[in-house]
């Protein structure tokens, strides 16, 4: 019986944790490029990420929305 229990509050503490992540990753605020450029910065193509990113400035190495 405590098997069962103790895999039941793991899968239940997982599951929660499953939950919560999607949702701390969506909380980061990304900027949009003339954001970037305002600060100082320039956007750029980071191949290794697929993903474009402010260099240098204000949002340096910041997420371009």
């Amino acid at each position: 019986m405590r098997t069962r229990l103790l895999g039941f509050v793991a899968a239940v503490v997982l599951a929660a944790l499953g939950a919560l992540a999607p949702a701390a990753q969506a909380a980061v605020p990304a900027i949009d490029g003339q954001t970037c450029m305002d600060g100082g910065g320039t956007v750029e193509y980071e191949s290794a990420q697929g993903s474009w990113i402010c260099v240098d400035g204000s949002y340096n190495n910041k997420p371009i929305d």
